[in-house]
């Protein structure tokens, strides 16, 4: 679609050379889930999510996690009015469109946890009060490497409720004397200018929920997902929340590519960045020297694809 090339090509101005990365950040868009970017620091992850806030001219607050981090830091806090004699509810940052949860892993897990009800009920509760978050909304959480020092795992009820983790890397020798001509007198950030609206982000992600997804497919899916909980590679396999993670990224990338079904290619090259980061390696996986995207492409690869007619 016209829209979405137009977002495409417009965050690629700032993030130079990944095309794939952008795309993969799109599709977790269209499905309306958070996303989980983990890489080494200075690789451009939170230029990312600002360029794509910019771009969809979505409100955007950043939350910085760092060991002291409480809770109420990030939902807000009730403070009271001495005037009008009753507590008053002080919004926190999580009340936006896009939020940036930097650096994720560097606050207690007590911490991370206040963004499980955000995540996945859309609302926070203070006390008998239920506050509802802006439509769309989306966690846009980064992480270093978990052998940084200074890191804490994540919650596996955490991991689950990301719908895709991707990895960004670094750039080619040519893309990166590029990225020095670029901000060599300017930060292309600045210049940025939004090229879509929130109701242009809720149509595309009602359009994406309409992609037809056949019996077949629904039936290759739970497959994949089933043999995760069954293989001797993991100790924990995927939840039914990732199956339904898995279809709807399926369906966004129908979209990206043009079409209105979804096919089983789009499932297969998917199952990684949708499942790798909610499995536990077994340690027979351990002992062969695999990590989970490995395992996970092995196991893959053994579950027949379905022939669709027509």
């Amino acid at each position: 679609m016209d829209k979405i090339k137009l977002i495409e090509k417009n965050i690629e101005k700032v993030i130079i050379g990944k095309n794939s990365v952008v795309k993969n950040i799109l599709k977790g868009i269209l499905a309306g889930g958070h996303i989980l970017i983990e890489d080494i620091p200075g690789i451009g992850k939170t230029t990312l999510v600002k360029a794509l806030a910019k771009s969809l001219n979505l409100s955007y607050s950043r939350i910085q996690f760092t060991p002291d981090l409480l809770p109420s830091d990030i939902l807000g806090i009730s403070i009271y009015n001495q005037k009008e004699m009753n507590f008053e509810f002080r919004k926190g940052p999580i009340f936006a469109n896009i939020v940036l949860a930097d650096e994720i892993n560097r606050t207690s897990p007590k911490t991370q946890a206040a963004l499980l009800e955000a995540m996945e009920e859309k609302q926070v509760s203070e006390g008998n009060n239920i506050y509802e978050l802006k439509k769309p909304f989306f966690v846009m959480a980064t992480q270093n490497p978990i052998e940084y020092e200074g890191t804490f795992n994540l919650p596996e009820a955490q991991l689950d409720r990301f719908m895709i983790k991707i990895k960004i890397g670094y750039p080619s020798f040519e893309d990166e004397i590029t990225i020095l001509k670029n901000f060599k007198v300017d930060v292309p950030l600045e210049k940025l200018e939004a090229v879509a609206s929130i109701d242009d982000v809720l149509m595309l992600q009602e359009i994406t929920r309409r992609v037809k997804v056949s019996e077949e497919i629904y039936k290759y899916i739970v497959k994949i997902v089933k043999e995760t909980r069954d293989s001797k590679l993991f100790t924990l396999g995927a939840s039914p929340r990732a199956s339904i993670a898995l279809m709807r990224i399926s369906q966004a990338t129908a979209i990206l590519k043009g079409r209105d079904y979804v096919i089983p290619e789009d499932v297969k090259e998917n199952a990684g960045i949708v499942l790798a980061h909610r499995l536990i390696l077994s340690s027979y996986a351990r002992g062969q020297g695999s990590n989970a995207s490995e395992a996970l492409q092995i196991m893959v690869s053994t579950v027949e694809p379905p022939r669709l007619d027509g």
